[in-house]
């Protein structure tokens, strides 16, 4: 059924009973995945402690030819990386729990274009957002930086429109599979970064969103960038989670200062006071990147 172990990777990423963690102790146990694929339903329970239920369930995507099915017909449309191949991202290999599987359409060159920001925020803006988004971001684009975000209302898709706009590069980091784009509205700019930059997803083409899956996939949206720019956020936001994300992973985070009577500045206005760089103009990030450069380009 599978030539390699790229290939059995890919299907049990796929296999219900089989979460990241569970998946990457596997591999390491077995590097070649094969081991699970001749044992019993009671023997998968034993073997990985999980309930005999759910074992029942990894024993069938285990032998469904369904599923193989749909691997093959992705195969023909998207490009699928795995943490086990050579052209997988080498910024995220720096990260915590890396992607095991990435599906991407697009340009996947993009994905190892140095320098990379990513540009992230409220999905309320105010009413001047676009004007700082073009103020800050539009000369880093003119520079060759490529442009990270997740493809959510607001900032996000300001920050994509503009990269597109601009003739410049951009990555989208979706938290659903390439056959449900969410939110519905962003189907049009999907297909636009599709043509010109490039949309990534560790969660298989068929997958629908879920809510946990958008703080999962922060991770990924600072991981493949050089530093994080938040260009507005309240100050319970979801926006604060990628900033974690990027703190833990030893990337910079940047703020674009605000008023403090409105709303959508509050956030950054409290992530300055708790450290982070005050963002002026795209020069403040691009002097951090000349003297860091040399750093990430071995990376």
């Amino acid at each position: 059924m599978h030539k390699n172990n790229r290939d059995r990777l890919i299907h049990l990423h796929r296999c219900r009973g089989l979460s990241r963690n569970k998946l990457r102790r596997l591999l390491q146990l077995d590097p070649s995945l094969s081991k699970l694929y001749g044992l019993s339903s009671p023997q998968i329970s034993n073997f990985l402690s999980i309930n005999k239920k759910m074992a029942e369930k990894l024993y069938r995507d285990l032998h469904s030819h369904t599923i193989i099915e749909d691997i093959q017909k992705d195969l023909k449309h998207y490009h699928i990386i795995t943490i086990i191949d050579e052209n997988y991202p080498p910024m995220l290999k720096t990260i915590k729990d890396a992607p095991l599987v990435l599906y991407a359409a697009g340009n996947v060159s993009l994905l190892f274009g140095a320098p990379a920001i990513s540009v992230i925020g409220t999905r309320n803006p105010s009413e001047t957002a676009n004007q700082k988004v073009k103020f800050v971001v539009t000369p880093l684009i003119r520079e060759n930086w490529v442009i990270v975000s997740g493809m959510a209302r607001g900032i996000d898709s300001l920050a994509h429109k503009l990269a597109l706009y601009e003739n410049g590069k951009t990555i989208a980091v979706l938290g659903s599979g390439f056959h449900h784009i969410y939110p519905r509205e962003n189907i049009k700019l999907f297909y636009q970064i599709v043509q010109k930059g490039l949309a990534i997803s560790e969660y298989p083409p068929n997958v629908p969103p879920k809510k946990y899956h958008f703080p999962e996939r922060n991770r990924l949206i600072s991981g493949l960038s050089f530093a994080t720019l938040v260009v507005e956020a309240t100050e319970k936001s979801g926006t604060m989670i990628t900033v974690d994300q990027a703190l833990d992973q030893g990337r910079e985070v940047y703020a674009v200062p605000g008023s403090p009577l409105v709303t959508q500045t509050k956030g950054c206005l409290k992530l300055i006071q708790d450290g982070a760089k005050v963002v002026i103009t795209y020069e403040d990030i691009q002097k951090d990147w000349e003297t860091q450069q040399i750093f990430w380009n071995k990376c």
